[in-house]
Parts: C-alpha cells; structure tokens; sequence
C-alpha cells in the first residue's frame, strides 16, 4: 500500500475540494485547458518576460521578430525573415510578408515602430525591456514596408538575441496601462477573461503560419501542485503546468526537464543590517540548502550565480557557501561587537505560487537563521503586489529586505542577467557597486573571450566578495501532459507554451 505523508494527505484533501468546485471544462477533440500556478497579473505583451504572463501570451498571441529555438540555441526567423548587421549601433531586418494581426491591421514596418515604443512607456514598468535589453535604447527605422532598422544607444554584438524577448502588439491597442486584451499576429486570439476563472483563446483562421490542431485553449489556474496534478489525472485539464516532484508519480504522464530558472533571495544591500558583507555571508552560511533540496526536488543543483551552465559568462570556478552555522554566528558576533545592528528585524518578500514548495522553502530558511540568532519575518504576496517589490522605484527603500525571486536566462549570454539584476541602475537590482558596473559595460560592449571573462569577473565579486545574494538552485521542472496530447515540455516550458505545437494524440 502507498505510504502518504502529512504533505500528501492534506494535498489530497485540497484536491477533492477543488475538484468539487472545478468547472466541468469542454473537452471537445481540439479543444485544451492548462492549469497553471497562478492567475497572470494582465496580458500586457511589453510584460511577457514575466513567466505568468508569458505562458499565455508568448507564441499564442504575440510573436517576435527573431525567436531562439530551444533546442538548438540558435536564433531563428520569426516575423523577420532575415538580418545584417550595417554598424557597430545598426542592424536591418527584413519582414515576413502577408501577415496581419488578429484585429486585421497588416504587419509591417509601422506595426514594429509602434510595438517597440510601447516598451518606452513610463505608466508601466515593461520587463522585457527594463530586465533583458541591460541599459540599451532601441530605435526603430522605417526603411521601406517590409524593412526597418534597429539602431541601439551602445554597441549591441546580439541585438537579434536581445530581440526575442520583444513582442509584436499591433499599432491599435491601447498605450495606456498593462493591456488584458492583447492583439497579435500568433496563431490564436485572446478571447475572453473571466476574473478569477479562466482565460480563453481561439485559433485564427487567417494566421500567416501552418494551422494548429488545437482550436480552442481555456486557461485555468490552481495554487496547489497536487490539484494541477488531480486536474489532469481526472480528465478535467490536459496540461498541468508546474507540478511538484512528489506528484509527479505516473510515468505516462509526467515530464521532468531543466527550466533554465535559478532561484534566489536578492538582498537590500544598502540598509543596515544587510549592508554589512559579515551579515550576509552570514545569511548565507546558516543555510543547509542540500539537506533543503527535496522541498523543490531532489533533482535540482545548487547555484552560485544567477544563470545556468550553459550560458557565456558562467564561472564554474564558483562555489556555493558551505554549511556553516558555527561560522555564521561569529561572523554575527563580530558584526554585533561593532554596532552592527544585527538584531533588527529582516524581512522576506514572498510571492505564492512562484515555484512549487517556496513557502515551505522560506519557513524552513526561517528556522535555520533562527538557529544562528537572525530574526527573520516571512511577508507574503500575490504575484501583483509582490511585483511592486521587483522593480524601482522599491515601495520600501529604507527597510532590510531579502526578496524571493526566480530568474530565468534562456537566451544564453549573461547581459541579460547581470544589467538588471545587479547594475547600479538596473531596474530590478539593489547592489550598488563601482567594480561590478564596470565589469558589465565591459562584457557588454566586448566579443569572445574578452566578454565571457568580463562576465565571470562579475559574478565572482557578486559571490565571493559582496555576497549580494542568497543563491540557492538551478531548478528542475515537472510537467503533466493528460493522455489526449501528444506534446513535451521544453526548457522554454515555464515562459512559454507554445500551443500550435500540441498535436491529439493517436
């Protein structure tokens, strides 16, 4: 008989309550639901970097001009169908012809003016360009209909990777506001939202593209793993997006694959006490973050630096914090000895659902730096409010702040970490360090070996010298995919879910 601990009986529980109150969802042949983790703050294609709004919008509705395949690595046509670099600043892209957006409005050079102005606005903070471009303007030149130049404010040797990141959105929807109505030129249209319930999106009969065997897509959202897991067992959805490995039990179904998301708690390091380097080594060292594995899965590695292996400026020279809780308390008291006030009480910025197990993760953390002599106080978020902590202007400047985030690096060069996550002007970093900003303009602006060594040297001084985070894992994700679909996930799957790749199984 299968032995269920605390953990999987209150999961179970939760699942027959949800499933009593879940909708009976269509399951017609070519129509789907996915499940996701949380519902998305809007649909605001300038914000699609945001993992839970990507997941609906990313190649559903909205395409790029250059997309990178996630198999290959490579940067591949999208909406433009070829490039050349004209300068160190300039490149010109060629449009794919014959496309129009959902609304009817054609695709062409005006239609990318437009989309890259909406990632200027100032009423919303646009991810895509304030955590991927690292500093750098963009501007759009209209050369005929069907080309444009794109010239950048510094040199930018991967602008058509920088590029992927950048939604298409047609010229007619509102600059106001994070859209929940996005227009694009993908093969399917946003359809309806219902608030708290679901999204629905419907193929396109006029898409410029191959149709897709998926004619119909209800997104639905759970908190709970084993609900997400249930859904899909008991034909309620077909896809469940997130899942934890202790319920991703059936092998037919479930899929564990590498996420390219590295979690961590960024630390507020200009406010007393975290702006002592003792302090958050200490942070650091009280941790047994192997021993804290099987929260998020066994499978997952310990990080050291914000992006995963494969990508240029990875120092695997680098090593993470040892166990050290004797070493943490003298760092403690030495710090207290010098009128560091030590005592004070530090506060975590949480966000549900922002991987499976975090809440447990934090309280567990919370119990280890009790043991150390830190207080520490756990503050939970919705993804909405727990946005307003990720990016500058920061709601609480003055307070000692440690903030749970994930982030991914799927495009493979470390400048679009580094800018933003720890630039003294990157939007959503809270180091300020003279040694790192130079490092990063000059991997930035360099090729070769030069940027990849720039790039080390700054993840080095981040780890070893400033302790500037509390890094924990490169993650491991799991997937169900009910038995109607013939699909897999990919490392791309926590960003996007491409559904024109989903075929009825056999």
């Amino acid at each position: 008989m299968m032995q269920l601990n605390l953990r999987g009986a209150t999961a179970i529980g939760l699942v027959l309550g949800a499933l009593s109150l879940a909708p009976a969802f269509a399951q017609d042949a070519a129509k789907i639901t996915i499940v996701l983790p949380e519902e998305p703050p809007s649909l605001e294609p300038c914000d699609a970097k945001h993992s839970s709004i990507g997941r609906v919008v990313i190649r559903n509705i909205t395409e790029p001009l250059t997309m990178l395949d996630p198999q290959s690595g490579e940067v591949v046509p999208m909406l433009a169908t070829e490039w050349q670099q004209v300068d160190a600043d300039t490149w010109r892209f060629k449009l794919r012809q014959g496309v129009t957006f959902s609304d009817g409005t054609p695709f062409d050079a005006k239609a990318v003016i437009a989309a890259f102005k909406r990632l200027d606005r100032t009423d919303v903070v646009c991810n895509t360009k304030q955590q991927t471009m690292g500093g750098v303007d963009l501007t759009v030149t209209e050369i005929d209909p069907h080309e444009v130049e794109i010239t950048s404010s510094k040199p930018s040797p991967i602008l058509p990777t920088m590029i992927t990141v950048v939604q298409m959105s047609a010229p007619s929807m509102d600059m106001n506001g994070a859209s929940r109505q996005p227009v694009g030129t993908g093969p399917y249209k946003f359809q309806s939202w219902q608030p708290g319930q679901q999204i629905t999106l419907a193929r396109r009969d006029d898409y410029w593209g191959d149709a897709p065997v998926i004619t119909d897509a209800s997104f639905v959202w759970r908190s709970e793993s084993a609900v997400r897991a249930a859904m899909v067992a008991q034909g309620e959805a077909d896809v469940a997006l997130i899942i934890a490995e202790t319920d991703a039990t059936d092998p037919k179904m479930d899929y564990a694959y590498p996420n390219g998301e590295t979690t961590r708690l960024r630390i507020a390091t200009n406010v007393p006490p975290l702006n002592d380097v003792r302090v958050r080594k200490a942070l650091n060292m009280a941790l047994d973050l192997d021993a804290l594995k099987p929260i998020v899965g066994d499978e997952v590695t310990r990080a050291e630096q914000l992006v995963p292996q494969n990508t240029d400026g990875f120092d695997a020279g680098l090593k993470p914090y040892p166990y050290d809780p004797a070493g943490a308390r003298a760092l403690l008291d030495e710090a207290r000895a010098e009128g560091v006030p030590v005592d004070t009480q530090i506060d975590i910025i949480g966000r549900d659902g922002i991987y499976v197990g975090a809440a447990e993760m934090l309280q567990a953390m919370q119990a280890m730096w009790a043991e150390v002599g830190l207080n520490v106080n756990i503050r939970m978020f919705d993804t909405g409010n727990w946005l307003r902590y990720q990016n500058r202007p920061f709601p609480e400047p003055d307070a000692p702040l440690l903030g749970q985030d994930q982030h991914d690096n799927l495009l493979g060069d470390a400048s679009f970490t580094l800018f933003n996550k720890y630039h003294s002007n990157g939007v959503n970093s809270m180091l300020w360090d003279d040694q790192v900003d130079q490092l990063i303009i000059k991997g930035e602006n360099a090729t070769g070996a030069e940027r990849t060594q720039a790039f080390q040297q700054a993840f080095r001084r981040i780890h070893d010298d400033l302790a500037a985070d509390i890094f924990m894992y490169h993650m491991v994700g799991y997937t169900r995919v009910g038995p109607r679909i013939d699909w897999k996930p990919t490392i791309a799957t926590n960003s996007e879910i491409a559904i024109s790749e989903m075929k009825l199984a056999k």
